[in-house]
């Protein structure tokens, strides 16, 4: 039971550490970028594309190929040691081991693995795009957070306001000194303020839920994040984002404008490849093999069986004498075998070497298309890079418009916040002594209310898109 105490204790402690740990903005990009879906999808790509690369630097070095057969010959066929015919079964076995190499190609080869190793860096850079789009989405996602938070605790006060003049004027109506009329606006204004509160409790629940998606985060997973003071969030001046600067910066640091160059430099190289591969290729070849047989033949001796005429007269003397021949028979006496393995691959043993020339003359214009396509692909590729040139540059210019813009709605809403403030400052000393009615104090603070509420939004929104400027210029990501 003590131990089942202790282990439920150090579980409930470890829970309570995790679920104390806080998010900040490093933290949340850096766990975005890492994990995200789409991030490990282009990973898997660049991986295999590292794998190609592999596979055509390897294509320089010869080829080695080493091949065995055995099979059961029988019937009449022809002996693969000794190329006689033969009418026997016997097993017979070879092997051969093949080696060849390109020797020159015009640089073919070499053109195929450096547009390889662009290629390479381009699916690198894609991911930094993609980890890119993810960082941007995960702070947007994360100053929603922050900004659901500020407002959160905007219509909090706005609600300890109200509950604080109710109050008072719950005694001042159960002394006589204001109408009941007073004592019911204020209540109703209190039912609205909590509405307006529970509100903002369920966009911080969902700006959550928002930023947890982009980061590939259980929904359900404990979650809480780090919240600084939006003042306290560096910006630079925006006399430094100026967007042809930003453009110029951008260009050179922008994952997406790398993947372009690298596409466009692999895309040339591809081309000097397709070319070579139309002018003859000379490559060295050689070969070592041999082979044995396993048989069993059988083995006949002779046989004389007696004498008989074979037609033939011979005269001696004058007289004439028939001529005999042996009746000779052939008598199986055993079988006899194939040679020693051994000797058999000792005597059979053969080596080739030699050079072979392929000369490309006619093969239905495959080649010359392909060529032909390779400078079509570079000229598709840099129409490609001008297009996304040309919207990073409208995208820059756009940015830095809307940060303008976002700047002057920020500094005018805190000016309106300024003077609501004042103005319902007035209005409440001016309640307190019974010159205001509540109807104009709850319009008043209402004021106030949006006031500051606008003025959050604005102030997030300015720090956003300055955010994206400074992403752009290639500072990063900084809270």
């Amino acid at each position: 039971m003590r131990i089942f105490t202790l282990l439920s204790f150090l579980l409930l402690s470890v829970v309570s550490s995790s679920a104390q740990e806080k998010w900040n903005l490093k933290s949340i990009v850096e766990y975005a970028m890492k994990n995200n879906l789409g991030v490990k999808q282009s990973e898997i790509q660049a991986k295999i594309q590292a794998l190609t690369l592999k596979q055509s630097t390897l294509s320089q070095y010869p080829s080695a190929n080493f091949s065995a057969n055995s099979g059961l010959n029988s019937g009449s066929n022809q002996d693969p040691t000794t190329f006689s015919r033969v009418t026997q079964t016997y097993l017979s076995n070879g092997f051969q081991l093949q080696s060849s190499a390109d020797i020159f190609n015009f640089y073919s080869k070499r053109n195929t693995i450096a547009a390889n190793e662009w290629e390479l860096k381009a699916a690198i850079a894609s991911v930094g795009k993609i980890q890119n789009d993810i960082a941007l989405s995960a702070a947007n996602a994360y100053l929603q957070v922050l900004l659901a938070m500020e407002q959160e605790k905007i219509t909090a006060v706005q609600i300890a306001q109200t509950t604080e003049q109710l109050n008072t004027t719950r005694k001042q109506v159960k002394e006589g000194a204001l109408p009941e009329l007073n004592l019911v606006q204020l209540e109703a204004q209190l039912a609205s303020d909590s509405v307006t509160y529970i509100n903002a409790k369920g966009n911080v629940i969902q700006s959550v839920l928002n930023l947890k998606s982009f980061m590939s985060v259980d929904a359900a997973a404990a979650f809480e994040v780090d919240v600084p003071p939006v003042e306290s969030i560096p910006l630079e001046p925006i006399a430094d984002l100026q967007p042809d600067y930003v453009f110029n910066q951008a260009v050179t640091n922008q994952p997406q404008q790398l993947v372009n160059e690298y596409k466009l430099k692999a895309a040339e190289k591809n081309k000097a490849a397709a070319r070579g591969a139309m002018y003859p290729t000379l490559s060295a070849f050689g070969s070592l093999g041999s082979n044995f047989l396993v048989a069993k033949t059988p083995a006949f001796i002779p046989v004389v069986g007696g004498f008989s005429p074979n037609g033939s007269i011979v005269n001696i003397g004058g007289v004439d004498y028939f001529v005999q021949s042996p009746d000779i028979t052939l008598q199986r006496n055993g079988y006899t075998k194939s040679g020693p393995v051994f000797g058999q691959i000792k005597d059979n043993f053969r080596q080739s070497v030699g050079l072979s020339l392929s000369v490309p003359i006619f093969n239905a214009g495959s080649l010359r298309t392909s060529y032909e396509r390779s400078k079509l692909n570079i000229t598709t590729l840099q129409l490609q890079k001008d297009i996304d040139n040309l919207q990073l540059k409208q995208d820059i210019y756009g940015a830095y418009n809307a940060a303008t813009i976002a700047l002057e709605k920020f500094n005018a809403s805190k000016r309106a916040v300024s003077s609501t403030q004042q103005t319902y400052d007035y209005a409440n000393k001016r309640f307190e002594v019974g010159m205001l009615n509540t109807f104009d104090l709850i319009t008043t603070q209402n004021n106030l209310l949006r006031a500051k509420l606008e003025y959050s939004i604005n102030q997030f929104d300015y720090v956003f898109k300055m955010k994206v400027l400074e992403f752009y210029k290639g500072l990063g990501l900084k809270l």
